[in-house]
């Protein structure tokens, strides 16, 4: 059984910093890419920022200097520092691997997600 783990969101005033955490946890061969991505009310679920199992970032535009996001693979944790949040990164945040699993005697690789947690930024 696979596991996805956020912790660290929570309510912030605008212009404050929240650092979330991941930890991936169950029988897992490989973890490759991992990514944040967030879901705001009434709007489509985006990705936030990713890490290459190789530590190559990439951001959307709206967090690109407020956001990095880091990984450490002997922990299976990745981790997003975030900063000057605005009101509009008021969002449920989650958790994305892709993972390599032994499955029905092979490996198998697909995409995992968190449950979410929730980031409220007040003005």
């Amino acid at each position: 059984q696979v596991q996805l783990v956020e912790s660290g969101g929570g309510l912030v005033q605008a212009g404050g910093s929240l650092r979330l955490s991941c930890v991936v946890s169950g029988s897992i061969l490989r973890i490759n890419d991992m990514a944040w991505y967030r879901q705001a009310p009434g709007k489509q679920r985006e990705v936030v920022a990713s890490i290459t199992s190789g530590g190559t970032t990439n951001y959307a535009d709206s967090m690109t200097g407020r956001a990095t996001i880091s990984r450490d693979n002997a922990k299976n944790t990745v981790a997003l520092q975030m900063n000057s949040l605005k009101p509009e990164d008021t969002a449920v945040y989650y958790c994305n691997a892709a993972l390599t699993i032994f499955d029905g005697g092979r490996a198998r690789t697909g995409k995992y997600w968190g449950q979410g947690t929730q980031v409220t930024v007040s003005s």
